[in-house]
């Protein structure tokens, strides 16, 4: 049987990279009993980081999913990667959560990947809770960390709960709800039962005191009845203050502030119950509007589920998770798949509670669950009772930038490498896959060098499909500046019928973006009609391989003005020959340059590195376009750039701005390489051509 609705809480853990978010989903489970000893992220031990590379790292690259009961509700948690580069589990988990559980660094304070989530989670109207992580380090700080977190997210952040003791004297905690004290021993190894109340220690009674009244001020204000009871000094009892805090997580006027630390249990039962009491089921946070419809969470209704993570595995195939929203997923029914409206047959269900996978005859509505081996679903897709066209509102990604051109490493293994990229893009949204027309490379592009890295090693790992890395190339192009006329005569005789063809071409050049023009000027009948389409021919070939570098030309008119025929030896090929020469010799005469692709890019920075993420632009042959704060301590910046300088911008940008710059780019138009830069590109396809020969 599934659990009701009302019973299920949808939790995503969320925060920067390095909070501790791994080592907190293992100790929620250590804590539910649902793993017998609390793994290590260190020690490549915890849960949820089970992939290899993932423990080489010691960091999370896929979301995990773990679900299990606490105080009789079933609570779906879901463990997301910090590092920006794998944002996009992160986004899909908050999605297809009513709650985010930010967790944030006790010494490092909020970081910036964190308040980008935060604005998301804000858009999705999820209610968050915060909790405070790491209490036991050196120079670790809760009420330095609370502080930030109000100036980033405003007043209703409040803390529910204060430490005692500070950095490695860290003892335990303080509810202010309840005015009760809690202490953790810590017994080796750590142990569920490591909780027991105090009274509040006599240091701690003052301060103990002042963040009651500030969790009071702001639980009051979440109902007028209950401020004006309160402010008249009315006693407000245990039960209406769970309720407003309750009520006022629900939708973002309140924000808790928990506290512990994850690798020592210490905190981990407190959370747990500020889980199911604080944050809401899917009943209470209500219906998903998605279009026209409205889903409830109730299960007399058909059935709706949304699929928001897909998990390619060369062995058991596709694992798809999804959550119902209306209805009962079971086990062997059909259901339809609302983008292909194709029947999907529900085989097997899968349950995800820590180290096990199990089996489930059904999800009812609210609930968060699996399923392998659907044909077409994949992730984005809603599995319904009817073809009903409802689209999930799309969550906007970031876009990749850091592109590599991609070839296997054994020669015919192409396709397997493209069908393996594609089963990973299945899983990652953020991956850009492509074949640039004009290098004729396939380009795989990612977040950042790290998200390459890590592809390229799921690859090797999953598919056994080895592959090299290359900076792509730059797409150049070539035009002319001037006019000039040529005449191409291409003559053949030998033994039989022999080869004619003779045209005279006149060439200008068209304004940006003109393309290629050709004109039929010919008078009289000097080339027969017939042979002028072998004409043009002959002059795109040769416009394939302009003659400064060997790229392509853009933005030329061709004019064909004369010429003559031989009756007998003139030919389609003869006169594309011809037609070819001539466009070469006019090409040459015509003062051609180089063209080089310009990129719009925007980017995003701490306003203190502006001068220097500038400077650097400006090194780069960048050309400022403008800039203005985005909140946040932010400045959005966009300038105009070449492409060749931004091919390893990325990690640059990185150290400019301690990790927390981002950028986007775009292309704009192609614009002529200055010479002494020109020159290069020139000498370096001359040598590619000249080993290409030997």
């Amino acid at each position: 049987m599934h659990k009701a609705a009302d019973r299920i809480r949808n939790v995503a853990l969320v925060g920067h990279r390095g909070s501790g978010k791994t080592s907190l989903h293992e100790a929620l489970l250590f804590q539910a009993g649902v793993v017998n000893r609390l793994g290590s992220v260190a020690d490549g031990t915890t849960m949820s980081d089970s992939d290899p590379d993932e423990k080489a790292r010691q960091m999370s690259i896929s979301l995990a999913l773990s679900s299990f009961q606490w105080q009789d509700r079933k609570v779906n948690l879901l463990d997301t990667p910090g590092d920006s580069s794998f944002v996009a589990d992160a986004l899909g988990a908050l999605r297809v959560c009513e709650s985010a559980v930010f967790v944030v660094n006790a010494v490092m304070g909020l970081e910036v990947h964190a308040s980008r989530l935060w604005a998301r989670a804000a858009e999705l109207d999820l209610a968050r809770l915060l909790f405070v992580n790491m209490l036991d380090r050196e120079r670790a700080d809760f009420f330095r960390t609370l502080d930030s977190l109000k100036s980033a997210f405003g007043a209703h952040v409040v803390a529910t709960e204060i430490p005692i003791g500070s950095e490695h004297e860290v003892s335990g905690l303080i509810d202010l709800v309840d005015m009760k004290a809690y202490e953790y021993g810590d017994p080796t190894p750590p142990s569920p039962e490591n909780c027991r109340e105090i009274p509040i220690p006599a240091s701690e009674q003052e301060r103990a005191q002042e963040y009651r009244e500030k969790l009071m001020d702001e639980v009051s204000e979440t109902s007028d009845a209950l401020m004006e009871r309160y402010l008249e000094g009315e006693e407000i009892s245990h039960d209406e203050i769970v309720t407003a805090l309750k009520e006022g997580t629900n939708h973002g006027q309140l924000f808790p502030v928990t506290c512990g630390v994850a690798t020592r249990n210490l905190g981990t039962n407190r959370l747990l119950d500020a889980i199911v009491e604080d944050l809401p089921s899917p009943v209470k946070h209500g219906g998903l509007e998605v279009g026209e419809v409205t889903l409830e969470p109730t299960e007399d209704k058909e059935l709706f589920a949304y699929v928001f993570k897909t998990r390619a595995d060369a062995f058991a195939g596709r694992i798809n998770l999804f959550r119902v929203y209306q209805g009962v997923m079971s086990h062997d029914s059909q259901v339809l798949n609302t983008r292909t409206h194709g029947k999907e047959r529900i085989g097997q269900l899968v349950t995800f509670e820590g180290p096990q996978t199990g089996h489930a005859d059904e999800f009812g509505p609210g609930d968060i669950g699996a399923v392998a081996k659907l044909k077409e679903t994949r992730a984005g897709d809603w599995l319904a009772a009817r073809d009903e066209p409802i689209s999930m509102p799309s969550i906007k990604l970031p876009a990749p930038v850091m592109a590599f051109a991609i070839e296997p490493q054994t020669k015919g293994d192409e396709d397997k490498v493209f069908t393996a990229l594609r089963r990973l893009q299945e899983e990652d949204a953020t991956i850009d896959l492509h074949r640039d027309a004009q290098t004729g490379e396939q380009i795989v592009a990612g977040l950042s060098q790290v998200h390459v890295e890590v592809i390229v090693e799921r690859l090797r790992s999953r598919f056994s499909a080895e592959v090299t890395l290359r900076p792509p190339r730059v797409p150049y192009q070539e035009t002319i500046r001037g006019s000039s006329k040529a005449h191409g005569r291409h003559k053949k005789q030998s033994g039989g019928r022999g080869q004619f063809g003779d045209c005279h071409l006149a060439i200008e050049p068209l304004a940006a973006g003109g393309g290629f023009e050709f004109v039929n000027e010919i008078k009289g009948g000097v080339i027969p009609t017939a042979f002028i389409p072998a004409v043009e021919k002959g002059v795109v070939e040769a416009m394939e391989e302009g003659v400064v570098a060997g790229y392509p030309v853009k933005d030329v008119r061709v004019r064909v003005y004369d010429g003559s025929y031989h009756s007998v030896d003139s030919s389609e090929m003869a006169f594309k020959v011809a037609g070819s020469l001539a466009m070469r010799q006019a090409l040459a005469d015509a003062a051609p340059v180089l063209l080089e692709p310009i990129m719009v890019v925007t980017i995003n920075a701490p306003e203190d590195t502006v001068g220097d993420v500038i400077g650097d632009l400006n090194s780069r042959r960048g050309r400022p376009l403008g800039m203005e704060p985005v909140g946040a301590g932010m400045t959005e910046i966009k300038a105009e750039v070449p492409m060749a300088e931004m091919l390893s911008y990325a990690p640059d940008l990185r150290s400019i701005t301690g990790g927390q710059g981002e950028f986007t780019m775009v292309f704009e138009r192609y614009e002529e390489m200055p010479g002494h830069l020109a020159g290069k590109v020139v000498d370096e396809a001359r040598a590619q051509r000249e080993e290409v020969k030997a």
